[in-house]
């Protein structure tokens, strides 16, 4: 192949480039917005904020957005008929808010460089039309995990994981360590349902730790299900997961994590109304409002929330970081030293214990 044909390749492909990007970057008057749910828009949990995300997009820009979803997709091959579907439908920008989205996402923005998608707790950005976004839970589970410590009688705390991948394993870790600063008596166990959202696998996996002696139950799966289940328990108390759960309140719920996505959605399709969207990735926390705690109830000690408040305000103050030395893995070998701040790299690819958390991760 001679030079000038080399010449006229390169700047071919630069115009495709330049006008993708263009694309990407212009104003629109009116933007239709698709959302992909893993579960039930009415699991009062993780699905149910990111639907009241929706609904603040709808609110805030009204006749500008016309927003679709498809709820309860599973995470594989209807994910990418689903996301298809939807850029055939018409729409501009694309959330798909589950990890096992990644790929289809990826795949299906491949062929559709001019509609924008935004994938939710995942790592891969292969395409200049793919941004990701996600929450820095593990700060709210170190105020949780805080207010269990300080409650349990048994010192024995649970944990119901959905799948071991980082973003859990940082909970869980979390939730132990700052258990641990203010019991040096407690122990936790962990049980894997292998769901996101199954309220009988949810509710059997909270009844076997309470079985156990469990009398905290923390969690990280969506439904309901596990506070349900504590609530037949006197004594056995728990936490809202991704919402509030209000209606657990005063006792088991004492507190929750709440996902706050409605800041991050308006944020974002505004972006593509006024042609400033970008592929960027997102990782707020408290500070950010992202994350937030969900009321202290009554049930709890005024002591006790005072210290989880002490920790919250640190973390929202960025003054104290949940993953601060010195740490050991679960073999006993170094991985912080003293006052040494976990990377955000190191969380990333979380797939440990910290020392004292008995168990195995599965694989």
């Amino acid at each position: 192949m001679d030079r000038r044909t080399l010449l006229a390749g390169a700047a071919s492909g630069l115009a495709l480039s330049l006008a993708g990007r263009t694309a990407l970057a212009q104003a629109k008057e009116k933007v239709k917005v698709g959302f992909v749910f893993v579960g039930p828009i009415g699991d009062g949990g993780w699905t149910f904020q990111h639907n009241e995300g929706r609904l603040a997009v709808e609110k805030e820009y009204g006749d500008r957005v016309e927003t679709i979803y498809q709820e309860s997709v599973p995470e594989g091959s209807d994910a990418e008929r689903v996301l298809t579907q939807m850029v055939l439908a018409g729409c501009d920008i694309i959330f798909t808010t589950s990890f096992g989205y990644m790929d289809a996402t990826n795949a299906v923005a491949a062929k559709f460089p001019n509609v924008k998608f935004e994938h939710c707790t995942g790592f891969k950005r292969d395409h200049a039309n793919v941004a990701t976004y996600n929450a820095r839970f593990y700060e709210g589970r170190a105020v949780c995990g805080t207010i269990a410590g300080m409650m349990t009688k048994s010192n024995k705390i649970g944990y119901i994981g959905s799948y071991p991948i980082p973003e859990v394993v940082q909970g869980i870790n979390a939730s132990f360590i700052h258990a641990k600063k203010v019991n040096p008596d407690v122990t936790i166990s962990v049980v894997w349902a292998y769901t996101w959202f199954d309220p009988a696998k949810e509710a059997d996996a909270a009844k076997a730790l309470i079985e156990q002696g469990v009398d905290v139950i923390l969690a990280h799966t969506d439904s309901t299900a596990p506070l349900a289940e504590a609530a037949k328990t006197p004594g056995v108390i728990g936490f809202g997961q991704a919402s509030d759960m209000a209606n657990y309140k005063p006792s088991p719920r004492v507190s929750s994590i709440i996902d706050n996505w409605a800041p991050y959605y308006v944020k974002r399709v505004g972006m593509v109304l006024d042609g400033t969207w970008a592929s960027t990735d997102a990782w707020e926390g408290i500070a950010g409002g992202e994350v937030q705690v969900g009321e202290i109830t009554d049930a709890v000690p005024a002591e006790v929330k005072a210290k989880a408040m002490e920790i919250h305000d640190a973390i929202a103050a960025g003054t104290y970081h949940p993953f601060t030395g010195p740490l050991n893995r679960q073999d006993g070998s170094a991985w912080l030293a003293e006052g040494q701040v976990a990377s955000d790299g190191d969380l990333l690819g979380m797939n440990f214990y910290v020392e004292g958390i008995s168990g195995e991760i599965p694989k």
